[in-house]
């Protein structure tokens, strides 16, 4: 779906003022509530806008060692599989499937760097991988990044 000017300004305005109502956005933007409303329900159902919750931070509760680990996996289980096996540890924020020298990349949080080696240890403990390479976090200089993006493809 192509995004315009328009969307690009209600995308950026609901980012950075997520509570904001409608109506006030309509204000804000000087268009009509009934416009904000229909580009809003057509990128919801185009995709465009995939949630509308709360970004949460796992360092804020206890969580603030975050990880990288490369996974090579046992090929007879299938990359499916094994996303759900490890969609039970809740540690494991995000599973992608990656080309190069692993099958998956997964995003994990700990409390410590010991507490690390116990997550991947529970990966470890599916039976469906093979190997582990992690790569911890030093600093996170941003993430989530996509309103420069959504800017761009708006612009005429």
């Amino acid at each position: 779906m192509d995004i315009d000017e328009l969307d690009a300004r209600i995308i950026t305005l609901f980012t950075e003022q997520p509570r904001i109502s409608v109506l006030e956005a309509s204000r804000i933007l000087a268009v009509a509530r009934a416009t904000v409303q229909a580009r809003l329900d057509r990128m919801i159902r185009n995709g465009v806008i995939s949630g509308w919750g709360p970004r949460i931070d796992p360092s804020r509760f206890g969580y603030p060692v975050v990880a990288f680990c490369s996974l090579t996996i046992m090929q007879d289980a299938g990359h499916d599989a094994v996303a759900e096996k490890l969609s039970s540890i809740p540690e494991v924020q995000e599973i992608h499937t990656v080309s190069g020298g692993s099958d998956l990349l997964t995003k994990v949080v700990a409390k410590s760097n010991a507490d690390l080696q116990r997550v991947i240890d529970n990966i470890v403990a599916t039976k469906t991988v093979e190997r582990s390479s992690s790569t911890i976090v030093l600093n996170t200089h941003f993430q989530d990044r996509t309103l420069p993006l959504v800017q761009a493809s708006g612009m005429p």
